[in-house]
């Protein structure tokens, strides 16, 4: 197990403490859960600095359970007459409370016994001259891209993490994340022929960030390359996703399995475990100990270990994604994916997602298209997670004979992600910006809907 700071030592003593005197109190089993945090931010347009923002918060959540009764209850105040009273209130809203079959801690052998260190914290914290220069670096790159006329802004930030958790059952464990953010938005054009857009940069450590005029320069030329949009006929066509946008497919999938929906009846993909769901050679994947990994964490929400998942394995739906109590729902096992804050109990969610990269390089998706669309902005969230009817605000670029020719705004794109996850081929360009990413994707058969 990795050695931990002090301070983290001092929340598990706190934490474990806590849980000790809530049974003692009456609870006949509770967990308790400990945020904190601290966070700086600097915002710059026009060559001036503009804002700079600070803040830091220590949150608590206990949660205790009384038979198949749990109440959550939560507190930035850590005094030990304020804990006290938070048992108190717990124990008493917890006897209010119907009963819930499927609540309770995560079972004692699927706790984490080895907590891994995946590297996810830069101790240095940069003062607020290195961000102010930050952003001017990369504002003053964006303005530098000829046809960019205005900016919205730049700005850098860092933040730094505790978390901490300790279970009646025997689970004590925390570890500590930072982060560090640069973003560039401007403005191309003039009047009413003005076009926005953005490039920004985030990592756990501040080496791994890149470079600021770079960051600059690709707001300012993704800006400009959006002037004069026209619009289209509505038609029915093949459709690229730009990376930008492309991991907005596997939110919509990992919605899907949750746990939680599933159970619940109200996923479109409820009767599908062990089918087929995505096209041949499709494999997407939840690792949460990816090292510098922005969703990585070493243990799950519950205190339950953790590990990579194959969600789709050569497009079929191998597993849900599930927390204790969903799993309980299903009858099965948890896959270690709970999450959770203060105020409410666990959670599914993912961490590290992605797509594997496909076979087929970008330019050969455009090449093999004669005419369709290339979709480097969404807007909106017109998703039935019922039914799976996708509809949703588009721009980007048109193509024709495989060449991305000019912009193209004003758009909808519709269809139902059954069929779309059926008829989707991913590119080799897989590239890790985001906690959750995928590669270029071409859909076909999608209906473009625009004069």
């Amino acid at each position: 197990m990795t050695q931990l700071p002090a301070d983290m030592a001092n929340d598990l003593d706190l934490l474990s403490d806590l849980v000790a005197k809530a049974k003692q109190a009456g609870a006949e089993a509770a967990d308790a859960v400990l945020f904190e945090s601290a966070s700086l931010a600097v915002s710059y347009r026009l060559g001036a600095r503009e804002d700079l923002e600070r803040s830091e918060s220590k949150d608590l959540g206990l949660r205790i359970f009384l038979g198949q009764r749990q109440a959550i209850v939560s507190s930035t105040d850590i005094s030990p007459d304020s804990l006290k009273e938070l048992i108190q209130r717990g124990l008493a809203m917890a006897a209010a409370m119907p009963d819930d079959p499927y609540c309770g801690l995560a079972d004692s052998d699927r706790l984490c016994k080895d907590i891994p260190d995946l590297d996810l914290y830069d101790d240095e914290e940069p003062t607020p001259e290195t961000l102010y220069e930050m952003a001017a670096e990369a504002e003053a790159a964006a303005l530098a891209v000829a046809g960019v006329s205005n900016s919205e802004s730049a700005g850098a930030s860092w933040g730094s993490n505790r978390i901490a958790l300790a279970t009646s059952n025997g689970f004590s464990g925390g570890y500590a994340t930072s982060s560090h953010s640069l973003f560039a938005s401007v403005i191309a054009g003039e009047g009413t022929g003005m076009e926005r857009d953005y490039d920004f940069t985030s990592a756990h450590h501040a080496a791994d960030l890149a470079e600021a005029p770079a960051i600059g320069t690709a707001a300012g030329e993704r800006a400009v390359r959006r002037l004069k949009p026209r619009k289209v006929e509505s038609q029915q066509l093949p459709v690229i996703f730009d990376p930008r946008v492309s991991h907005s497919m596997l939110g919509h999938f990992t919605g899907a399995i949750n746990g939680v929906s599933v159970a619940r009846g109200t996923s479109f993909l409820k009767d599908c475990l062990g089918k087929r769901v995505f096209a041949d050679g499709i494999y997407i994947v939840d690792n949460p100990h990816r090292p510098r990994g922005l969703a990585s964490k070493p243990f799950d929400g519950e205190g339950v270990a953790n590990r990579e998942w194959l969600l789709v394995d050569n497009g079929e739906l191998a597993t849900w994604i599930m927390d204790s109590a969903s799993a309980r729902q299903l009858g099965l096992a948890t896959t270690g994916h709970a999450s959770r804050g203060t105020s409410g109990p666990p959670s599914p969610g993912t961490t590290n997602l992605f797509m594997q990269p496909g076979a087929t390089s970008r330019d050969d998706l455009l090449a093999g298209v004669a005419t369709g669309l290339y979709v480097s902005e969404l807007i909106g969230f017109g998703v039935n997670g019922v039914t799976g009817d996708y509809s949703r605000g588009a721009s980007g670029f048109w193509i024709e004979n495989g060449v991305l020719t000019h912009p193209v705004s004003e758009l909808t794109i519709a269809g139902n992600l059954k069929d779309m996850f059926l008829n989707m081929t991913p590119a080799d360009d897989l590239t890790f910006r985001h906690g959750s990413n995928a590669p270029t994707l071409r859909i076909d058969g999608l209906m473009v809907a625009g004069t």
